[in-house]
Formats: structure tokens, sequence, C-alpha cells
């Protein structure tokens, strides 16, 4: 029951027939898990806690870093360094104090998914890798809960609603992750800062709709998004009967083509005592690049394969880029064509430098 308090709270949603007091009872009954406090999680956070679900779980290993604060809202410079998912929970109490926020401020993964998603009514996604999207996907399937997807990249979205009334599931819409490095994280491409703020918001546009029981939700549908043309599109895909879920892999990041590391790494702080000893081969784009470097040889990584014998053996070769991820990719590609070369990865790319 809601008391007077919660009534004028929410007086607005009252209001509207569609929900009214039934549907705002519903809400404050929900209990719903989000994954991620980042650009997404913020979003969904806020305005799930203005709505008033009653239970919301915030999953995040993070800290805050100043490159969230152009796009997670929810952070100020104070909280640099502090736990995202800690840091959310306080600024959310301010915003609704009938809200009771779980926080676990700590990675998904095998151990703790199951058991985890198994106390929440849906699963709400604001991850930002593959491992941990198919992670989610399956922890669903098994736990049967719906899942609320979104994904951003430079300047489109894309939403879902996955595993909703025995409806498709992440697998059905990409059986196969893309391989390792072929889709740079926005640290590494970028993203516009009001993005994750558009998709964020209807990931918990559908999550509403699902708790209350209103409206047309994207079961079997995914809403495509592009903030340059404000174009959107909504594509229908089917369940895929021949993809059967009954335990989680044992390594996702295998799954995903990420390996374990076996390249030879350097710090940033290593590296600027001792920069004289090596060269540098800078794998990031010519625009990337022109706004800030440390020298050495530029060759962005989708030319490497064509210019691996303009490198010479004098000296180890540094390989960097903006996170340390492209820049292990193209040492694999090197080392196909030359073992001739010393190959050093920077340790968090030029992020850290």
């Amino acid at each position: 029951m809601l008391d007077k308090e919660e009534k004028i709270q929410y007086s607005r949603h009252i209001l509207l027939d569609e929900i009214g007091v039934d549907g705002q009872e519903k809400l404050k009954s929900a209990k719903v898990l989000v994954i991620g406090a980042g650009g997404l999680g913020c979003p969904i956070l806020q305005y799930l806690t203005a709505a008033g679900v009653g239970t919301i779980g915030i999953i995040d290993d993070d800290v805050v870093d100043k490159t969230n604060l152009q796009r997670q809202v929810l952070y100020t410079v104070d909280d640099i360094g502090r736990s995202k998912a800690k840091v959310a929970s306080e600024r959310l109490s301010g915003l609704n104090p009938f809200v009771f926020f779980k926080v676990y401020e700590e990675k998904l993964d095998n151990d703790n998914a199951l058991e985890l998603f198994s106390e929440y009514d849906i699963i709400v996604d604001g991850s930002d890798n593959f491992p941990t999207r198919y992670l989610v996907n399956d922890a669903c399937v098994i736990t049967d809960k719906p899942l609320v997807f979104g994904s951003i990249f430079k300047f489109q979205g894309q939403v879902s609603v996955l595993n909703y009334k025995n409806g498709p599931t992440y697998r059905c819409l990409f059986p196969n992750p893309p391989e390792q490095g072929a889709v740079p994280n926005c640290s590494e491409i970028g993203v516009l800062g009001v993005l994750p703020g558009i998709i964020g918001s209807l990931q918990a546009n559908e999550t509403i709709k699902i708790i209350v029981g209103i409206g047309e939700v994207l079961k079997g549908k995914l809403l495509y998004f592009d903030a340059l043309t404000l174009q959107q599109q909504t594509l229908s895909f089917n369940k895929n009967q021949n993809i059967d879920i009954d335990r989680l892999l044992d390594n996702y990041d295998f799954f995903c083509g990420i390996k374990p590391n076996t390249f030879e790494e350097i710090s940033a702080e290593e590296l600027k005592q001792n920069i004289e000893n090596y060269q540098i081969l800078d794998v990031r784009s010519p625009e990337e690049i022109d706004y800030f470097n440390i020298g050495g040889i530029h060759i962005p990584l989708d030319t490497v394969s064509s210019s691996v014998f303009e490198l010479n053996n004098e000296k180890p070769i540094v390989v960097c880029c903006q996170s340390g991820l492209r820049s292990k990719k193209a040492i694999e590609i090197i080392r196909k064509h030359r073992d001739d070369l010393h190959l050093i990865n920077l340790k968090d790319g030029l992020s850290a430098y």
C-alpha cells in the first residue's frame, strides 16, 4: 500500500489511467537489478528510482573516473576514485527515500550471477562489453528473468527486451560475438555524451511498462536510434528454437575471443622514466593522435598489416593505443609477419599516461 507521502510523490503517475494507484503499487513491489552504474546505468537508475521501483540492486565494481563525467551524470568531481555503486545509491536515496537500494561493489561473474538474479524480477543490462552481455543473457534464461538490453556506439544506440514471456534472447539476435577488437569501446572510439541518457531512459521506460503491464514491450524487436539524424528503426527478430541454454559457460572471455594475457607489458610510469630505451608505435586514428600523442611512429591499426616492414628492430617497440586493447591486436598482427621484433604493450594505454 502507498502511504500519504508516497501518493503525493507519485501523483503524476497516479493521475494516469494506465498506471493509477494499482500500477504504482506494482512499481513499489518490484525488484529490479541494474548491471552497471556507468553511462547507461546512470539514467536507468535515475528514472527507475524516480518512478518508485521499490527495490533496486546496483552491481558495479568500478570507481568514478574523471573521463566518466562527460556522460555519467550521477557523479561529480568530488566522487572521483569512489565506488560508482555506492555513490549512485547515496545520490539516488536523496531523489526518492521510499526506494530500497542493494549495493554490490563487485564484478558480475559465473559465481554470483545465478544467485543474484534469482532475487530480482527484472534484469536491466547497462554493461559495456560482450562477455558480460552473454553472461547476463544466459543467467536470465536459466533463472527465467526478463532482460532489458541496451547498447551504445559513438552516435548510435540499441534497445530490446529479451527472454520476455518465452520470447527471443540475446543469442537469437547475436548468436556469436564479434571478433575480439572489432568493436572498440567508448574509451577507444568515443561516445556522444547525451546518447546513454537517451538509450538508458528508453531501457527504464521498457522496465516500467513490464512492471505495470502497459503498452507494447519490445519483445522480439530491436530499436535502433541514431542521434545525428534522430532516425529510429524497429527491427523484428524471432526466437531460435535450436538454441538451448541450460548452464553458464565456463569462460565467457574465451567465448568472446579474449585470450589470456600473453603480452609483455610496460606501465605508463615505467615508460616515462625510460622512454629513451624504446621505440613508440601508436596505432590510434589520426584524429586521436592529433589530439594527444607522445611521439614515435604513427600507424593506424587498420594499416598495420601493410606497414610492418617499416618497423626496425634496433630497440624494443612499445605499442600503444588509448586503452591497451587495439595495441594488443596490433601486436598479434605484427607477430604474423615479423618474428625479429621485441614488442611490448603499453598497459592500460595512453589513458594512463
